[in-house]
């Protein structure tokens, strides 16, 4: 998740998924032989070539009981809810998004959005924050920071970054070092004191709570996860609603989003479908290029919380709960957590092409023992989609599904816990992943042969 520093790697994945169409549409020719044998100059046929792997093998439980992984792979539990941390506060719970970050010194900076509504336990007395309850209790919603030794792993710090938000979901991380934290609720005041619904940034070098400043102009809705385009500047925000859009906001001035800009939504062309979802009829088939545009939108902060209503109402693409989205090298994949016929869940491909961009259903999901309930998402080092599960069942089997560059789905992990998985992110090296489970909260890192797949 770190558009710059892994950008050569990026390009690679770029590349390998472009090339999917021609290596998807070459139709087996005959040989023209009859009868068998070599008759009219027919050749007999070659071995049947070895399947290309997919995934990384078959799952090893977990004499843990936590965490079930191939083999190979293992893991270790960075951090818990209620650890005490280096300011005297306890980590709080519901980890979510979360994003890597190189600090100077041989260092890793992790900071993880913790989904909390008021009246949660934030971890101890919280003495400032962006907000309050009309109480003036400060709200508990935010980020952590953690720092470790890139070497070794080991936790060196751990401390609240961002205090006063509400239910922090996801995110993402910038070329300029800092972690975009967006709010999923949309309270105003009343039972709190401001306004909710925002994405607020915190540098991933801050060493303590920064000064929680609401990124008015990107929006005011129900926030799921950013990403940037390094090539533009511009971002591209999810949410998660059922009839939800997918914004892009592109900054008057590109690396200070405090600046502000203008929001719009994606939409098709005139005259085309304004239904991604594929509920009651297949609008949208998997491998299939879209010409798309972009509709502008007034009124960002949206006091009457209908910006999606208003940009449905003049042609913008509805999406079934966008959630996790991440960057390539002119594209980017983002996740409908509950699209599709089977109401399963697609991922989308955006190409950015300037002037040309346009949208790729690239997988949808008809069995719910491949692919239930995607939301956060992230590449591995070998190019294939990482995405984690948020199933809505009882009880909760979540896993961290992948799909190859060819679009096939394969098992990563099994949680072995009740509750959903989040967070997903690489080392800006490739080698270690990063990931949450919701509550009772837990980071892992995991390492492995995540190369072993490579082209």
């Amino acid at each position: 998740m770190q558009p710059l520093d892994r950008r050569r790697f990026l390009s690679a994945t770029s590349a390998a998924f472009g090339a999917l169409a021609l290596a998807n549409c070459g139709g087996g020719g005959s040989s023209g032989a009859s009868g068998g044998g070599t008759a009219g100059g027919g050749t007999l046929p070659g071995p049947t070539p070895t399947p290309a792997p997919v995934g990384y093998g078959a799952l090893q439980t977990d004499a843990a009981g936590l965490l079930d992984l191939p083999a190979g792979f293992s893991y270790r539990v960075l951090s818990r809810v209620g650890d005490t941390m280096s300011d005297a506060l306890r980590v709080p719970d519901n980890f979510d998004g979360m994003g890597c970050f190189a600090l100077p010194g041989g260092k890793l900076a992790l900071v993880r959005n913790h989904e909390l509504s008021p009246g949660a336990d934030g971890g101890g007395a919280l003495l400032a924050g962006y907000d309050a309850t009309s109480a003036g209790t400060v709200l508990p919603g935010g980020t952590t920071t953690l720092v470790l030794d890139a070497a070794t792993l080991a936790v060196e710090r751990q401390f609240r970054s961002l205090t006063g938000t509400i239910r922090n979901c996801a995110g993402g991380v910038t070329p300029w070092g800092t972690w975009l934290t967006c709010e999923e609720d949309t309270t105003l005041p009343g039972s709190v004191q401001r306004d909710h619904g925002y994405v607020f940034e915190v540098p991933a070098a801050a060493n303590g709570a920064v000064s929680a400043v609401p990124l008015k102009a990107m929006g005011r809705f129900r926030h799921e996860a950013a990403v940037i385009d390094p090539a533009s500047g511009s971002v591209y925000l999810t949410e998660d609603q059922g009839d939800g859009l997918l914004y892009r906001f592109l900054p008057a001035s590109p690396g200070n989003l405090a600046a502000g800009g203008r929001l719009q939504a994606l939409a098709m062309p005139a005259g085309a479908t304004t239904d991604s979802r594929n509920w009651t009829s297949q609008d949208f088939a998997a491998g299939q290029w879209h010409a798309v545009r972009w509709v502008d939108l007034a009124d960002p902060e949206s006091p009457a919380d209908d910006l999606r209503q208003r940009g449905l109402a003049i042609g913008a693409l509805r999406f079934a709960r966008g959630e996790g989205i991440h960057m390539g090298v002119g594209e980017l994949y983002f996740i409908s957590t509950s699209g599709g016929q089977a109401q399963l869940g697609q991922v989308w491909r955006l190409s950015l092409a300037a002037g040309a961009e346009r949208l790729q259903l690239f997988y949808e999901s008809r069995d719910a023992r491949e692919f239930f309930y995607g939301d956060n998402v992230t590449i591995a080092p070998d190019g294939q989609l990482l995405i984690c599960e948020d199933q809505p069942t009882s009880p909760l089997d979540n896993h961290v599904r992948g799909l190859t560059r060819a679009g096939q789905p394969f098992t990563l992990a099994r949680l072995r816990l009740q509750t959903e998985l989040a967070g997903a992110c690489f080392s800006p090296d490739g080698k270690v992943l990063f990931l949450n489970a919701y509550s009772p909260g837990r980071t892992f890192a995991i390492t492995g042969p995540w190369q072993h797949l490579s082209a």
